[in-house]
């Protein structure tokens, strides 16, 4: 497909974002619309647009390109997260709505101390700049091959359009925009979802029910994996309690998607929010996984050699970009660039939120829409956008796919100690040592990535999934447990 057509797309795109930011930032710009939405979001817009945010770019390529491995086995995943949704419906968003929050950390200091309000911030901090960073980049390499490699445009300079791009139409609206816009890209992704399930069929020439049998009778099909617990990292109960325990921490203790639930008026409006946005990505998932079984059923029938594909993420591009006709090739621009944005826009948006309450400590001002505050919001808004430009330049100069994934693999690290410290604060009424904290956060992931890595990867038969946040945030419970004395405080 020609790179020109590809290019005028996403110029349109993101002509169509900044028309919309244009008129949800018209008449107000300050600190209270760009950290909660002057808190009286819509539910429904909430729910729906936390879909774009929670399926990034990655997972629109990356969870077709498994199915060729794993096969639908990635479900259980899936439906380890709708009960940790669940969870955070009922535990932790009442607490938040409680207290009042706009930052959620605020809860650590509350119930802890100022080192460890300040820790766990510092771990969302560097986290979500690390992996929205790194889905930026998987994504970027796509566009790169397919569109900018034709003009010989270099690698940074793609980075730094989209990345200025985003930066322009968050920039003033922040989070009251994203919701908008965040509505609009998710619309695209499912849009274009449902239309790469259509093309692909009638590439196939299979009605809607031959193509739902035939992804039924494929040999791709299978979900549950109950044997080998202790071997295989496909294993039902790995795969499902680890996407729990996952969604908790990485979502229900993660400034960017919480953003969205606090914008609410009430605790009512933000169950009801999570609740339906748990009924779409469900479904949403089970349609990226009939994608990737018609991805190789279509390969295989057209004598595609996927072996020559740098990675199976490649094979979603490749079919859709070079076997299929245009429009096709344009509803999978769509999706990916949907996908993409609505993470990295929200992550941008929580980065310089979480600074400015955690570390700026805006929310203890005067008067936190004062213009000074509000021109320091954009400094420190455009200055995250660098900081993610260099990571992944980082990246790229890197060029290591094995190396990369380790560093991906290390900020998923993480957020264990951040789930231990939750967890200690909620289920108990015990005093830590609030200056030992930011020792256990660092020492939990540490002594949890040497024993994995010295012992059972060398002298045993189990290999660590998706449950390694578990045992990374019983680490961090035990050893708050251990340096705890007895008090009064609770949850609160």
């Amino acid at each position: 497909m020609s790179p020109i057509i590809l290019l005028s797309f996403i110029v349109c795109y993101f002509a169509v974002l900044l028309i919309v930011a244009h008129y949800t930032s018209k008449g107000t710009s300050d600190n209270s619309t760009f950290f909660v939405a002057n808190r009286n979001s819509k539910w429904y817009m909430v729910a729906f647009g936390m879909i774009g945010t929670a399926l990034s770019g990655v997972t629109f390529i990356s969870v077709p390109g498994a199915v060729g491995t794993s096969e639908f086995g990635y479900f259980q995943f899936v439906l380890g997260n709708a009960v940790g949704f669940v969870i955070i419906a009922y535990v932790l968003l009442p607490l938040y709505y409680r207290m009042n929050l706009t930052s959620i950390y605020t809860y650590l200091e509350e119930r802890f101390g100022h080192n460890s309000y300040k820790t766990g911030a510092a771990i969302f901090l560097i986290s979500r700049t690390i992996g929205s960073a790194f889905r930026l980049y998987l994504v970027a390499i796509i566009l790169q091959r397919f569109i900018f490699d034709a003009w010989n445009v270099p690698f940074a300079v793609t980075i730094i359009i989209c990345l200025l791009l985003i930066w322009l139409y968050t920039n003033k609206g922040g989070l009251k925009t994203i919701i908008v816009t965040d509505t609009l890209q998710t619309t695209f992704l499912v849009t274009a979802v449902i239309l790469s399930i259509y093309f692909m069929a009638r590439g196939l020439d299979l009605s809607l029910v031959e193509t739902i049998e035939t992804v039924k009778n494929s040999s791709y099909s299978k979900i549950f994996f109950w044997e080998d617990l202790l071997g295989s990292k496909q294993n039902f109960w790995k795969q499902f309690i680890g996407g729990i325990f996952i969604t908790i921490a990485m979502t229900g203790l993660d400034q960017d998607l919480m953003q969205k639930n606090l914008s609410m008026s009430t605790i009512k409006e933000a169950q009801k929010n999570m609740l339906t946005f748990t009924g779409v990505f469900v479904v949403i998932n089970i349609f990226f996984l009939a994608v990737g079984a018609l991805l190789y059923i279509y390969a295989a029938k057209n004598n595609i050699d996927i072996a020559s594909l740098p990675t199976k993420d490649y094979l979603y591009p490749e079919i859709a970009l070079n076997h299929l006709t245009l429009l096709p090739g344009i509803i999978f621009m769509m999706g990916l660039t949907a996908a993409t944005f609505a993470t990295t826009d929200s992550a941008l948006t929580a980065l310089t939120t979480s600074y400015c309450i955690d570390f700026l400590n805006f929310n203890k001002k005067e008067n936190p829409n004062d213009p000074a505050l509000v021109k320091q919001r954009n400094r420190v808004h455009f200055g995250f956008s660098v900081l993610m430009l260099i990571v992944i330049l980082g990246f790229k100069l890197i060029n290591d796919e094995s190396v990369v994934t380790a560093i991906f693999t290390a900020a998923g690290y993480t957020y264990g100690p951040l789930l231990g410290m939750f967890a200690f604060g909620i289920l108990t009424k015990r005093e830590i040592k609030d200056n030992l904290v930011p020792y256990i956060a660092l020492l939990s992931p540490l002594i949890l990535f040497l024993v994995n890595t010295y012992y059972f990867e060398v002298s045993t038969s189990y290999r660590i999934g998706n449950e390694l946040i578990i045992y990374n945030g019983l680490i961090s419970f035990i050893m708050l447990a251990l340096t705890s004395k007895k008090g009064t405080k609770a949850a609160l």
